[in-house]
């Protein structure tokens, strides 16, 4: 008999049993940023259909209420994740409606394009607010519900930041720095059960341009080179990038942490 492969059959066996057990139990509390549009819409929904209880965060209760339509798993939160205080009445809201905290999806972000010589410290607070700092301060909220229950964090970044982008460098620098936060929190969380990964989407197919003041031609400008440096040669949907998001917080993903994971068609490679 070969014990070696007997033990790891064994051990193979009981680690999908304790997977399924886990995705088969009591659904799960999700909490989702920028969730009226585009991605976290999508991430919502997609929690939603696997049977877990979500709470859409976003500053506009119209598009809300659109993420939730047909979605009863799904409780629009109207708040502003930059204002003072906010990240604890958001924990408190959802910790008030359901107890446990199972999962935090950073994902709320402005673009705010603008070259060098042209920012003023009035365009730049806005951008290190949302992209960055609230982030940071909504996860130190969230930190005890996540620890109790072994939850985990999806900050999404973006793949553009691991290359130059002229005339918006300072979005992408911001969702750098969110990297470097993702890994350094995985380590840092990994002896407290909790795990940390990033999503980096590439070009995908949202309103995030429009939210923020773009033109259509900017748009069809941003486009068109957002689809040169994209070697599947489309655009992403959110619904992928939503896939990417519900999959690395599944049970089965349960050794992985401090990934930053591209979701970009090839671009971060080309």
């Amino acid at each position: 008999m070969d014990t070696a492969n007997t033990t790891s059959s064994a051990d193979s066996a009981s680690t999908a049993r304790t997977a399924h057990a886990a995705h088969s139990g009591a659904s799960r509390t999700v909490l989702v940023t920028g969730a009226g549009t585009g991605i976290g819409r999508a991430a919502a929904r997609a929690f939603a259909a696997r049977g877990d209880r979500v709470v859409a965060v976003g500053r506009r209760a119209e598009p809300l209420a659109r993420t939730a339509e047909e979605h009863p798993g799904i409780t629009p939160l109207c708040a502003d994740v930059t204002a003072d205080g906010a990240p604890e009445r958001i924990v408190r809201t959802v910790l008030d409606a359901h107890g446990r905290l199972d999962v935090l999806v950073n994902n709320a972000a402005i673009t705010g394009r603008g070259s060098l010589g042209a920012y003023t410290r009035a365009a730049v607070g806005p951008l290190l607010a949302t992209n960055l700092i609230a982030p940071l301060l909504l996860t130190q909220a969230a930190l005890p519900a996540l620890v109790e229950n072994r939850g985990v964090v999806v900050n999404v970044t973006t793949s553009v930041d691991r290359r130059a982008w002229p005339g918006n460098s300072l979005y992408a620098a911001t969702k750098a720095a969110l990297e470097v936060l993702t890994r350094s929190w995985a380590v840092e969380l990994a002896p407290r059960g909790v795990r940390v990964v990033a999503v980096a989407p590439g070009a995908v197919d949202t309103p995030i341009g429009e939210h923020n003041g773009l033109t259509p031609e900017q748009v069809g400008r941003l486009r068109a080179w957002q689809l040169a440096h994209t070697p599947l040669g489309r655009l992403g949907t959110p619904r992928e990038v939503a896939w990417a998001i519900v999959q690395l917080t599944a049970p089965e993903a349960s050794f992985v942490t401090g990934v930053v994971l591209p979701v970009d068609g090839g671009a971060v490679v080309a």
